[in-house]
Formats: C-alpha cells, sequence, structure tokens
C-alpha cells in the first residue's frame, strides 16, 4: 500500500509498497520512500521497531562502488557487509539513500574529481579544487524515514562521525556508533587514509586491523574444524550475567553483541542440523540460515511435540533449507507447509538421545540445539551434549526468560564441572565447555584450560 502525506518542513512524503528482496545475505522487505522529490530505497529485516537500538546503516548511493564493483572506494565492500550485519541481527534497517552519490555533489562532478585523483590529488582536495564542498550530504530525509519506520533509536553502522552528528542533529538519538569490519584494499588505501585524516573518520582498532569481516578474536580453528569433522551434538546460547536469555516480555534483541552472532552463524556454517525448540521458532520466528558468514546452510530442525509452531513462520513456509518438523505421535500437524519441510512422528516421551537419533537417521554431521534454554538446558540435563558454548553478556536483566536451569545437586562437591575455554567476543565473553570425552579428544589444548579427571552429566551426579 502507498501512503502520501506531508512531513515536518512542508516536505512531500510517499511510502511506497512493501515488497521481498531475497538476498545472499537472506530475505529483506523492500519499499521506497520518496521524501522532497528525491526517492530512497529502504531495505529491513525483522522487526526493528520493536528493538530498543536498531541496527542501521544510511548508505550513500555510489554507482560506481555499489553497482559497477569499483575498488576506488570502500563503498561496494561496505554495502555488502551492512547488509551481513543487519541479517546477521535478525532485525533492521537500511537506508539507500539517492542524491548522495559522489558525497552529495553529483556523478559528473565525482568522475570529474576521480580524473584530478588520477593526477595525485587525494578526495579533499580534489572536491576543493572543482569549487565544491568536502561533503555536500543532507540526510533530512533518512531521519524523516527512520522515524516514519519508528525508529528515532538506533545504533548507527559508520565510520563517519560527521554522519552520526548530521542524524542527531535532525533528531534521531544515535546511542552507538558500530565500524563495520570491511578491509582495505591497496587500490583505496590512500583513500581511505585521506577521509581518516582529512575528514575524521574512524580508524580501525589495533586489534583487529587486517582481519576479515568474520575472523573471530581468539576462537581457534580448530573448533570450527572439529564440529565439521566429527558427529558431536553441540549447543550455543547466550545470556545475561544473571542468567536471563530474554526479558519479561521476551524481548531478546539482543542479549549479546554482533561478534557473538557472527560466531554463532559460524557454528551453523559447520554442521549438520540446528534444533530449536517450539517456543524459540514461536517467540523469535528464526532463520537458522548462514548470512553472516561464507558457509552452507544447515539442515533445521524443530522439536515440536504438540505441532504448536505456526506454518506461516519463516522455518515450515520459507524454502529451500530443508527442514525437519519433529512432532509427537498424537499431534495432528497442518498439511499447509513448504515443500522444503519433512514431518516426522518422534516416539512417545522421546528423550534427547532419541531425538539426537531421529535427526542423524535423517542428516549426517555434527548437531547444534540452539535454544532456547529450556531445551538446551534439557540436553544438558541429559548429558546428551558433547560441548556447551555459553556466552554471557555484560548485562543485567533482573528476571526474564531463564537461560541454563536444570535441577541440581545439594552439594558443590557433586555440581558439573567440566574442562573448558574461555574466548573474548567483543564485549562478550564465550566458555566452551566440553562435557565429553570426545569433545576433549576432538580439542587441541589451549592455555588456560581446566580438565578433571573425568566428565559427567547432572543426571550421573544425583
Amino acid at each position: 500500500m502507498t501512503s502520501t502525506r506531508t512531513s515536518t518542513g512542508s516536505q512531500r512524503f510517499v511510502a511506497g509498497p512493501v515488497s521481498s528482496l531475497p538476498t545472499k545475505h537472506g530475505t529483506f522487505a523492500i519499499r521506497s520512500f520518496t521524501v522532497a522529490a528525491v526517492t530512497h530505497t529502504v531495505l529491513t529485516i525483522g522487526e526493528p521497531a520493536e528493538c530498543a537500538r536498531p541496527l542501521v546503516r544510511v548508505h550513500s548511493e555510489c554507482l560506481t562502488g555499489d553497482a559497477l564493483g569499483s575498488f576506488r572506494c570502500d563503498c561496494g565492500d561496505q554495502l555488502d557487509a551492512a547488509l551481513a550485519e543487519i541479517a546477521a541481527e535478525g532485525h533492521g534497517i537500511l537506508v539507500y539513500m539517492s542524491g548522495h552519490e559522489g558525497r552529495g555533489i553529483g556523478l559528473a562532478a565525482k568522475l570529474q574529481a576521480y580524473a584530478l585523483q588520477d593526477d595525485g590529488m587525494d578526495t579533499v582536495a580534489a572536491n576543493r579544487a572543482l569549487g565544491l564542498p568536502d561533503d555536500a550530504r543532507d540526510y533530512t530525509a533518512a531521519a524523516e524515514i527512520l522515524r516514519e519506520l519508528g525508529c528515532s533509536r538506533i545504533r548507527l553502522l559508520t565510520s563517519n562521525p560527521s554522519k552520526q552528528l548530521a542524524l542527531e542533529e535532525l533528531g534521531i538519538d544515535v546511542a552507538d556508533r558500530v565500524r563495520l569490519p570491511v578491509p582495505e584494499r591497496p587500490e583505496n588505501s590512500a583513500y581511505i587514509s585521506s577521509k581518516r585524516q582529512r575528514m575524521n573518520h574512524d580508524a580501525p582498532p589495533e586489534s583487529d586491523a587486517g582481519q576479515s569481516p568474520v575472523n573471530l578474536s581468539g576462537f581457534g580453528e580448530d573448533i570450527y574444524a572439529s564440529l565439521a569433522a566429527n558427529q558431536e551434538v553441540v549447543a550455543q546460547l547466550a545470556q545475561s550475567q544473571d542468567g536471563f536469555i530474554a526479558t519479561r516480555t521476551g524481548d531478546a534483541c539482543f542479549v549479546s553483541g554482533t561478534t557473538d552472532r557472527t560466531h554463532l552463524h559460524r557454528i551453523r556454517a559447520h554442521v549438520g542440523t540446528v534444533l530449536v525448540g517450539a517456543q524459540t521458532v514461536i517467540a523469535d520466528d528464526p532463520q537458522l540460515t548462514v548470512r553472516a558468514v561464507p558457509g552452507t546452510d544447515p539442515v533445521r530442525v524443530v522439536l515440536d511435540p504438540h505441532a504448536r509452531v505456526p506454518v506461516t513462520s519463516t522455518v515450515l513456509s520459507t524454502g529451500p533449507t530443508p527442514t525437519l518438523w519433529l512432532i509427537g505421535a498424537e499431534a495432528a500437524p497442518s498439511s499447509h507447509v513448504g515443500g522444503h519441510v519433512r514431518v516426522i512422528r518422534l516416539p512417545s516421551s522421546a528423550s534427547p538421545q532419541d531425538i539426537i537419533a531421529v535427526v542423524r537417521g535423517q542428516v549426517a554431521g555434527s548437531v547444534l540445539v540452539e535454544g532456547g534454554g529450556r531445551t538446551v538446558s534439557s540436553f544438558l540435563a541429559a548429558g546428551a551434549l558433547d560441548r556447551l558454548f555459553l556466552t554471557t553478556a555484560p548485562v543485567f536483566i533482573g528476571d526474564g526468560v531463564p537461560g541454563i536451569r536444570f535441577q541440581g545437586s545439594e552439594v558443590m562437591a557433586q555440581a558439573l564441572r567440566t574442562p573448558f575455554r574461555r574466548f573474548e567476543l567483543g564485549e562478550d565473553m564465550c566458555t566452551e565447555y566440553l562435557l565429553s570425552q570426545a569433545a576433549v579428544a576432538h580439542s587441541q589444548p589451549s592455555p588456560g584450560v581446566q580438565e578433571p579427571a573425568s566428565v559427567e552429566s547432572p543426571q550421573s551426579t544425583q
């Protein structure tokens, strides 16, 4: 549906209809917004308006970089990285700004500036030699669009402090500026250096200089290689310092940071299947695909004994990723699911080990138990996991949806203790618990790993 209204400043504001845009990073919703006779493009994923601080990229159009693949600038790489980051978050917005070509000077003037740069000028000197401003962009339309989308408080994907300042002056609350991890190329290193030195753009922190966007500092490749080479059952969960995975309203957007979610996508890329419980699908409507890193999507497994998951959910309605819908013997599932879905009946009172056996009868490779807290806890308590990645974020929720919970022992001497390794993921701390002798054998020794004499499940200690 197209809507027209007059926005603040008496600018004509026309919002176009919403349609879908499948990309290599996932399927986005796409629509046009026309402000003051200039039409801009907006891509969204998930429900950004429901997030307290959605991730947003305000991207200036660049024909040469975005469409023609030029390496003179980093615009195309930033566009691709922004879509990957937003898709990895699961909720976010990319505002593609028309009229911003060449930092607002237009295509013809930009190509004139290119010619001057070929003669030795930097990007700022070339603009000034043409009698043009260093940066002529106006972000009024971007601010209008964000307010229209219900997102006036955001985290902004940019290395340009001036962009943040411009949006804040227009009433957008930029809670955080998130640098895009885009590596420099030989063809654009001088251009990027000029922006940092002469236009105050952020320089990369020394800790990740030269790293690729998907490199996770501290994680050895043996972790992912082990999952790909063996038949392990691994779980991953992110929770607050006080042990919650979401607020009391179910808002989990987002407990941990981007680096932890990239780690999660790398696990997905190295396993055969990813399993979630029915409540996770109902609450979060996840895609369970590989979007933030290169790799093949794992087969999705939905553990739903009572067939509660709506057929409109992404996992049951959207292919082509194969999906196994595990339901109870007496459940009555809807037949209106996508052709990528296979319905499998579970035996009565199926244990986590029974469920793994069913999954492995269908798909080879390691199994990732991704959520939610109740499902991961039940597999941990049953001794069905080989390893657990438990990420703790530096935030206190107070109360809400619990993370790891199971019936514990009465004395500390019988509490579950296993070998472990710890890794920093941005602001978060990930602890990898090695829960089986197989996982210990598959993992290379690492400084600081604690190795008790034996590995036992919570059940075996009671």
